[in-house]
This record gives structure tokens, sequence and C-alpha cells, in this order.
């Protein structure tokens, strides 16, 4: 970016925060309109998750690929296709007149995210000197994790005045707007580094959607069927794992998980993903289903979690720098974990004001959690290998996004009725939420104060 002014280089970061933004309020959106999609579709809870859980299985398979289009195609061109595939996505949503097409719309959209999510930070990691990466990754942060907060406040007040449909409608005129001022500000900044595109990795990555999807189903049913697609799934993954440590120009350079510090950071950011996904997925429902208010005040209840969020997540940096990396990880997991455990001690109460409190603490830990963690693991590496390290992080995260939203739905409808939400499902939800939080809380124990001081 050396080659832009200063205004340039502001709108250049703008415009592509805001489209991540939008992307990611996106992600999140459909929690609150879940219980309005399965009245008018007349699904299950375990299908219209599906809304979610398909777009990150999607996420997933094109996340990997990001290094390759972030080398060998021209920013520009790269990030308004992008918002293209976005903006057709979107339209067959709005126009679906039955399920499947509704979740063909959300596919073609988590199809956009998952290409730009790993690229947009490893453009910011890339153009941003060392010193200034913890301030730069903290208002990635702050896009990506106070966006995922935001959908469903943003859904919930559309849906209070208008049908579902203009949640999306909603989503179109922005990345309208997005799509035009792209084309004015938005620059070729990366370099052009050409390498070969593996297609025999590209398609052995289908063997991670159908494990995840096997997994999926395979919590309500076994069949033969379902266990083929699982070992299928499991040798082609394997393959895929196998190639990238055996072809001279890798998909994904999977030799950053070489690394100590790399893992370690990895698995934290993905262990705080999961904290956030699983808060707007769980909350609307149960503000909605337990405590019986409409989908705009399930909405609204989750704003201090998204302000505080927002605020959190711009201090990061700063708090950090003053405590420490071990100990700021160590405030933000102890928060997720007291949020979650009061979750599930005080919902029987069925008390509003407990409940907005609890879910703004563990999303506001995820402040002290996933862009630190991100930071950490990559600047553990070269400075070739950010584009790899980000992309392995991002979807490793959605990976457990994918596993842990599974886990929370299938928990949460089994031990409920299947077409309706107890309060026996909502208990056993906020438990497996506090066991995997406290496993996080143990991960963050194992950061090496001399190692992690060293890497900021």
């Amino acid at each position: 970016m050396s080659n832009l002014s200063d205004i340039q280089k502001k709108f250049f970061i703008n415009v592509l925060l805001a489209t991540s933004f939008t992307f990611s309020i996106s992600q999140s959106a459909m929690t609150t309109i879940y219980p309005t999609l399965m009245k008018h579709f007349s699904v299950a809870v375990s299908s219209v998750q599906w809304l979610t859980t398909g777009f990150m299985l999607v996420m997933v398979l094109m996340m990997p690929l990001s290094p390759w289009f972030l080398k060998n195609v021209p920013f520009k061109a790269f990030l308004l296709s992008l918002q293209i595939i976005f903006l057709f996505g979107t339209l067959v949503a709005i126009t679906a007149g039955n399920f499947s097409l509704l979740v063909i719309g959300r596919l073609l959209e988590g199809a956009a995210v998952g290409l730009l999510f790993p690229s947009f930070q490893s453009v910011i990691l890339s153009i941003a000197p060392e010193e200034k990466r913890l301030t730069q990754m903290g208002l990635v942060g702050l896009v990506m994790g106070s966006a995922l907060a935001v959908g469903p406040i943003v859904s919930g007040v559309i849906l209070e005045i208008f049908d579902w449909q203009a949640v999306f409608s909603f989503f179109l005129l922005i990345l309208i707007i997005l799509f035009l001022l792209s084309l004015k500000f938005i620059k070729n900044v990366m370099p052009h580094e050409p390498y070969h595109f593996d297609v025999i990795s590209s398609i052995s990555l289908m063997g991670l959607v159908m494990l995840l999807y096997a997994l999926q189903t395979m919590t309500t049913k076994i069949t033969i069927s379902l266990l083929f697609i699982f070992f299928v799934g499991l040798l082609l993954f394997g393959y895929f794992v196998q190639r990238q440590f055996s072809i001279k120009e890798p998909l994904l350079d999977l030799r950053v998980l070489k690394n100590a510090a790399f893992r370690l950071g990895m698995f934290l950011t993905a262990g705080s993903y999961i904290a956030l996904i699983v808060t707007t997925v769980l909350m609307p429902i149960y503000f909605q289903k337990i405590l019986g208010v409409n989908a705009l005040w399930s909405g609204l209840m989750m704003v201090p979690a998204a302000i505080s969020l927002s605020i959190l997540n711009r201090r990061s940096a700063e708090v950090m720098k003053q405590f420490g990396l071990k100990t700021t990880m160590l405030i933000g997991s102890a928060m997720i974990l007291i949020g979650f455990f009061g979750l599930l001690i005080t919902c029987q109460i069925k008390l509003w004001l407990l409940a907005i409190i609890f879910a703004a603490l563990v999303e506001s830990g995820n402040a002290f959690m996933m862009m630190p963690a991100v930071t950490y693991a990559n600047n553990a590496l070269e400075k070739d290998l950010i584009p790899h390290g980000t992309a392995l992080i991002t979807t490793v995260r959605q990976i457990a996004g994918v596993i842990g939203v599974l886990i929370i739905s299938q928990v949460l409808t089994l031990v409920s009725k299947p077409l309706q939400v107890s309060m026996k499902g909502m208990l056993a939800s906020f438990a497996v939420s506090a066991i995997l939080a406290a496993i996080l809380l143990i991960l963050v124990l194992r950061i090496k104060n001399k190692r992690a001081n060293k890497l900021l």
C-alpha cells in the first residue's frame, strides 16, 4: 500500500472492513428468525439450523483455497467477484419458494464469506507493521466479533416491521452500495505470486464436508449410507492432509502446524469462536421460546452484549500491552466460563436481566480471546506463511463453530421435544457450553509467558 495516499488507504481499509462486517452479520442474522422460518416452512430446529451449519460447511470448504486466490488473482477483481457471488445468493434466498432454495442461497453466501474472511485478515496482517498488528487485529476482531453479535439484533428489528425476506433485502442493499464503492476505492495491494492450483487437493477437501455432514446426521440416526459417507470423508480428508506435506506447492501449507505457538493460538481462537457462535444461536431461542418475547425484543436483548464486545475489542490491544497476553486471555476465558455457568444456574428463574448480563459476559470475554490468539499465532510465522496460517486458523475456527453449533443444536433437540424447545433442553445446552468453556480456560493456562511476550 506504499503507493497509496493516506486518504486512499483510509477508504481502502474502510470499504474492506465494511464488506467483511456485512458478510459477518449475515452469518448470525438467521438465528433470530429461526422460529419464524420453522413456522413458515414447517421444519424442526435440527433442520432450520442448517441455514447456519450449511453456511459454515461451505465456508470451511472454501477457506483453504483463499491463499491461492490471494496470490494468483488481483485483489480488486477477487473482492468484486466475492461480492457478486454473495449478492446472487441473497437474491436466491429472497425469492425462495421452499426451504431447499433458501438453503442454496445461504450456501452461495457462505462460499463468498469463506473466501473473504482469511483473505481480508491476511491483507491486514501483511500491510501492517509487526508492532501495529495488535491494534489492527483488534479492529478485525471488532468487525468479526461485533458483527456476529449484531446480526441477531439487525434481523430482529427488521422482522418486527417486515417479513423474513426483508432481512436478506437489507444485505442486498448494503452489498450493492459496497460493490460500487469497491469499484472506486479497492486497489491491488497484494503481490502477484502465481503458483499451481492443485486440483486433487481441492477435490479431496470434500472429505471434510462429508465428515461434518455425517457427524451432523448421525446424531439422530445411523445408517449404512451415513457410515459410508463418514469413512470416505475420513479417507479423503486424511489424503488431503498427507498431500499438503508431500507436494512442492501445497494448496494449504500445513508446515505452520509444526510451530507450537501457532498450534496453541489456533486452538484458542477456535475455542473462543465456539463460545461466541453458540451464544448467538442459543440466546435468541431462549428469549423467544422460554421467556416468550418476540423477535424484536430478543434482538434488542442482545444489544448490551454487542456493545460490550465492540468496546472491549477496541481495548484488547491496550490490555495486552499492559498485562501481557496470558493474563489477558485468562481474563477472557474466565469471563466466558462465568457467563455460561451463570446462564446454567439462573435460566430457570426466567429473569431477562440476568440472561442479558451473563450473555454479555460470554461475548465480552471473547474480545480478550479471539484476536489476541490470532495475533499470537501469526506472529510466530514467517511473513510468506501468514496467508496460509490465517487460512488454516479461520478454517479450524469455522470447523469448531460447525461442531459447536451441531453439538448444542442436537443437545437442544434431543433433550427437548422434536418441534419445541423446553427448559430441560436449554439447561443441557448451557451445561455443555460451560464444560467447553472450562476446557478453553485450561488451554490458556498452557501458554508460556516468556514465549507469549516475545511474540507480541
